[in-house]
């Protein structure tokens, strides 16, 4: 229903009724379905996909995020092993980093006017190739508003304060203004290009407006209320999730922050609503890592520690705040779950395998049957104990 109500305008423009708008989606939402059975065993093993056979469906990912540095080296083929031998089905790889690269070489003029691509992957058609002949199913990270690269390549579209001074994380990366067009069609166009490439999803990160260092003081050039953010967050998943949709038939997925499940402050002031998410993207990813609850989140003195009572909590949270939306217009909720150990945190504990096999049990509890592993340096060696 969701995609009939985005594609009806469009297709009224051309001439198309509405009831040939509607049968091309059923056909080609039955198709891949098809295609994902045909291919998929008992345990949900990802499917080999070929361009054009992409759909808005999926298969119940149980996935890992791999570094683009990580994915040129030879650990890759130890993590394909470890997919194979363990109930993993997908991957998450970076085609563009928090820095603004791109991971490989990709033909694209915007790409190379910005001179952003750094193959840390030679051959990413290869890899792609290796991933699915192995059943493996390869989402692909695009980090949207922090791109150091292209406000350095277009200084007009960097996000700045008002002394003139960039808007920086704290690592020191900047930030691209989220209310620009020229922003929205630079992601647009590398989004499509990598699904023509055969990448089987694509997933939205840092799509939200900037918070921390000198963000407060941070000059759009248009209203920027807490209303307004959230309208222009929504516009652009819209104009993304259409074009990836319209070129190659792929799904798109978002990561948002797990805070915004229950606190609606936080989702209005970095424009990130769930049920506009959830409601927009195909698949919706909040970052519900124990970790970064604080004390007596949940009523847990150390969310950290108690790894499925936070993660079902979060979940219990999502299950409720999106309640009020129709399953045919709702999108999968697929978390992030943490496979590092916080060693910041006051009261953390090990996350070892037992400690990972907690959170996702507390998935399934909540009624959910996907999931994402975060470890920055992509180690999961634990995954093997």
């Amino acid at each position: 229903m969701k995609y009939i109500k985005r594609y009806l305008p469009l297709a009224i423009a051309f001439g198309i009724s509405a009831a040939i708008l509607v049968a091309v989606l059923i056909i080609s939402s039955v198709s891949k379905a098809t295609v994902i059975k045909e291919h998929s065993d008992d345990n949900g093993s990802a499917p080999t996909i070929s361009p054009d056979e992409h759909s808005f469906s999926h298969p119940k990912v149980h996935g890992i995020y791999v570094t683009a540095p990580t994915a040129g080296t030879e650990k890759m083929d130890e993590l394909i092993d470890l997919i194979n031998s363990t109930d993993l089905n997908a991957v998450v790889l970076d085609i563009k980093e928090d820095s603004g690269n791109i991971s490989f070489y990709l033909d694209n003029p915007d790409t190379d006017e910005t001179k952003a691509c750094i193959p840390y992957i030679k051959d990413i058609k290869a890899l792609l190739q290796t991933l699915h002949d192995n059943d493996i199913y390869v989402i692909g990270r695009i980090s949207c508003f922090k791109d150091p690269v292209l406000a350095a390549a277009h200084p007009e579209l960097a996000l700045l304060d008002s002394t003139g001074e960039p808007v920086v994380d704290s690592m020191g990366n900047a930030w691209v203004n989220p209310c620009k067009q020229e922003v929205w069609d630079y992601v647009t166009n590398i989004a499509v290009d990598c699904t023509l490439l055969g990448f089987d999803e694509i997933q939205l990160d840092y799509v939200r407006f900037p918070v921390g260092q000198n963000s407060e003081d941070a000059v759009y050039g248009v209203a920027s209320d807490d209303e307004s953010r959230q309208e222009y967050i929504n516009s652009f998943l819209s104009q993304i999730t259409s074009a990836v949709h319209e070129k190659a038939f792929t799904p798109v997925s978002a990561n948002v922050f797990g805070t915004i499940i229950t606190s609606d402050v936080d989702a209005k002031h970095i424009g990130q609503s769930y049920t506009d998410f959830a409601s927009t993207v195909d698949c919706i990813s909040p970052m519900i890592y124990p970790s970064h609850y604080a004390a007596g989140d949940f009523g847990l003195d150390v969310p950290d520690a108690n790894p499925y009572d936070t993660i079902f909590a979060a979940l219990s949270g999502s299950t409720d705040v999106l309640s009020s939306i129709p399953d045919e217009d709702k999108s999968t909720v697929r978390p992030w779950l943490q496979a590092f150990t916080a060693e910041n945190v006051e009261g953390h504990i090990e996350y070892d395998k037992a400690a990972i096999d907690s959170e996702i049990q507390a998935v399934y509890d909540a009624g959910y049957d996907e999931w994402i592993l975060w470890n920055s340096k992509s180690d999961y060696s634990v995954l093997s104990e």
